[in-house]
C-alpha cells in the first residue's frame, strides 16, 4: 500500500469537486442569495488542498488493487468534507455532522436531508444538493477516469471499486472510452429531462435539479413537498426516467446505437417484472383500503413509491405510512432489492437478488437430486463460482451492516423501528423510511453521533461493501499480501 499515490489521486480528484463548487457559486451570485463567497471559498480551499497535494505526490507507478481500495473510499470522504463546506459557511447548517451528512448524503444519492424546510434555502445551497447527486449519481472515479487519461494507470482498478454491481462491464476496451460513453449517455439523459420538466411547467431552475436528482436516483427536491404537489404530468414524467435510472447504462448506449438489448437481457426482465408485480400490489391493496381513491391517481401513486424505493430515489409523491399495512410491507421489502447493476441506483442491486433465487432453486434441486450438477445461468451463460460466492458474501454482509447501524443507532437513543429503519435507507441509499424517518420527516433532529453513524453506513452502501470494510482488514496493509 502506497499512502503516497492514494494522496495524489484523492487530491487531483479534489479538483472536479472545487470547479463545481464554482460553477454554482456563480449561480448563486447571479441569483443574488447572498450564499455565493461561501462558495467561492469552499472552491478555493478544495483547490488549494488538492493541487498542493497533488503536486508534492507525483508517481509513475501502476495503481494496484489495494490501493484502488483506498483511494475510491478515501476519495469520496474527502468529497463530502469540502462539499460540506458551503453548508457550513453559508449558515445553512450550525453543526460539521449535519453538513457532513447532507454532502454525504447528496454525493452517494441517498436523498436523505437535515432540512426542515428547503424552500427557504438560498438557490446556491438548492443546486449545490443537486449538483451533489448529479456528480456522485455516475460517480466521481468515472468522471475523472472520464476526462483525464492520466488515470489509465490503474484505472480500471478505480473503476471496478466504484461502479456499483459483482461485474463492472466495459463499453470499450480502454476503460477512459467505456466512462466516457457512460458520461455521454447520463448528460444526455439528464438534457431530455430537464427539457420535459419546463414543457410540464417548471422554471428552468426547478428542472434541472430535479433532471439532476431523478437521473442520479437521488431525490432532493426545491419542495418541501418533494413531488407530492407536483402535476400528473411531472409525476408520470419522472416515474419514466426513475425507471430509466434504474436500468444498466450499457443497455442504454447499446439502445442509443441501434441494438436495443432490454427483452435479451435476463435482469432487464426480471427487474421490470420486479416494479410490475410491487406496483400492482400497492395499488390493489390500496383501492381496497379506499386509501387512494381513483383508478389512475391510485396507479401513479403506486407506480411512482414503488419505483422511487426499488431505485432509491427517495422522492415522494404520497405519506405512504398512511398507506394499509400490506402495501407498506411491498415497499418495505424493496428497499432490499434496488435497480440493476450499472445504474445509478443503490439497495443490493436485482442481478444479485436473481442469483440468490437460482442458488436457493438450485439447493431444492439437489435435495431432489443429489448427484446433479447444477450451474445457475444468467442469459444462458454459465456464472462462474467465485461470482456466485461474491454475491453471497455481499448479502450477507449487507444484511450485517443494515444489523450493525440499527444497532450503533438505537445506543444513541433511537427507538428500535426508527432505527431499523434509518439503518436499511442509509445502506441502501434510499433515503426516506418508516417511523420518525418516515416521507414526511426529516434527519435534522437527530444528534452528531446519529448522523455521524448514519453518513458512513451511506458510505459504505454507495461503495457496494467491500471497498471501504476491506480498509479495515489488517492483511490489506501488510508489506505482502494476497491482495498485492
Amino acid at each position: 500500500m502506497s499512502l503516497r499515490k492514494v494522496a495524489n489521486i484523492v487530491g487531483l480528484l479534489q479538483v472536479p469537486i472545487a470547479l463545481a463548487m464554482l460553477l454554482v457559486g456563480i449561480v448563486a451570485w447571479a441569483y443574488g442569495d447572498g450564499d455565493a463567497a461561501a462558495f467561492l471559498v469552499s472552491a478555493v480551499l478544495a483547490l488549494a488542498v488538492g493541487v498542493f497535494t497533488y503536486a508534492i505526490t507525483r508517481f509513475d507507478e501502476d495503481v494496484t488493487a489495494r490501493e484502488g481500495f483506498a483511494v475510491v473510499t478515501m476519495s469520496w470522504a474527502a468529497a463530502a468534507v469540502f462539499g460540506g463546506l458551503p453548508y457550513l459557511l453559508s449558515g445553512v447548517v450550525d453543526s460539521p455532522a449535519a453538513a457532513l451528512f447532507e454532502a454525504m448524503s447528496g454525493f452517494t444519492t441517498t436523498g436523505a436531508t437535515v432540512f426542515s424546510d428547503v424552500e427557504a434555502l438560498p438557490r446556491g445551497v438548492l443546486l449545490w444538493r443537486s449538483t451533489t447527486h448529479w456528480i456522485g449519481g455516475m460517480g466521481i472515479i468515472v468522471l475523472v477516469i472520464a476526462v483525464l487519461p492520466y488515470l489509465g494507470i490503474g484505472g480500471m482498478q478505480l473503476f471496478r471499486a466504484e461502479v456499483p454491481g459483482p461485474t463492472p462491464e466495459r463499453l470499450r476496451p480502454r476503460i477512459t472510452q467505456t466512462a466516457k460513453l457512460l458520461w455521454l449517455v447520463y448528460f444526455g439523459l439528464t438534457a431530455v429531462l430537464a427539457l420535459l420538466y419546463l414543457a410540464g411547467g417548471l422554471g428552468p431552475f426547478e428542472a434541472v435539479n430535479h433532471a439532476f436528482s431523478t437521473l442520479a436516483t437521488g431525490g432532493f427536491s426545491t419542495r418541501n413537498a418533494s413531488m407530492a404537489e407536483m402535476s400528473p404530468f411531472i409525476q408520470w414524467t419522472t416515474i419514466v426516467f426513475m425507471y430509466t435510472a434504474g436500468i444498466n447504462y450499457s443497455l442504454h448506449f447499446r439502445a442509443a446505437t441501434g441494438r436495443p438489448p432490454y427483452l435479451r437481457t435476463e435482469e432487464w426482465r426480471f427487474y421490470t417484472g420486479v416494479l410490475v408485480v410491487a406496483a400492482l400490489a400497492v395499488t390493489l391493496l390500496n383501492l381496497a383500503a379506499g386509501t387512494t381513491t381513483g383508478v389512475e391517481p391510485s396507479i401513479r401513486a403506486g407506480l411512482f413509491q414503488v419505483l422511487a424505493i426499488t431505485t432509491t430515489t427517495g422522492y415522494v409523491s404520497a405519506d405512504y405510512e398512511q398507506w394499509m399495512p400490506g402495501a407498506r410491507m411491498v415497499l418495505f421489502a424493496l428497499f432490499f432489492v434496488g435497480g440493476m447493476a450499472g445504474s445509478t441506483s443503490g439497495g443490493v442491486k436485482t442481478v444479485r437478488v436473481m442469483l440468490l433465487l437460482k442458488a436457493v432453486g438450485n439447493e431444492l434441486r439437489r435435495h431432489l437430486h443429489p448427484r446433479a450438477v447444477l450451474v445457475s445461468r444468467i442469459d444462458a451463460k454459465p456464472v462462474k463460482s467465485e461470482v456466485a460466492a461474491r454475491v453471497v458474501g455481499f448479502v450477507v454482509l449487507y444484511l450485517l451492516l443494515c444489523l450493525a447501524g440499527a444497532l450503533a443507532l438505537a445506543l444513541t437513543g433511537i427507538d428500535p423501528l426508527t432505527a431499523i429503519g434509518g439503518s436499511i435507507a442509509s445502506v441502501g441509499n434510499v433515503g426516506p423510511s418508516f417511523a420518525g424517518l418516515g416521507p414526511t420527516d426529516n434527519y435534522g433532529w437527530m444528534s452528531s453521533p446519529g448522523l455521524g453513524v448514519l453518513t458512513f453506513l451511506m458510505l459504505v452502501g454507495r461503495l457496494e461493501i467491500y471497498t471501504v470494510v476491506l480498509l479495515f482488514h489488517p492483511e490489506l496493509w501488510r508489506a505482502r499480501s494476497a491482495f498485492h
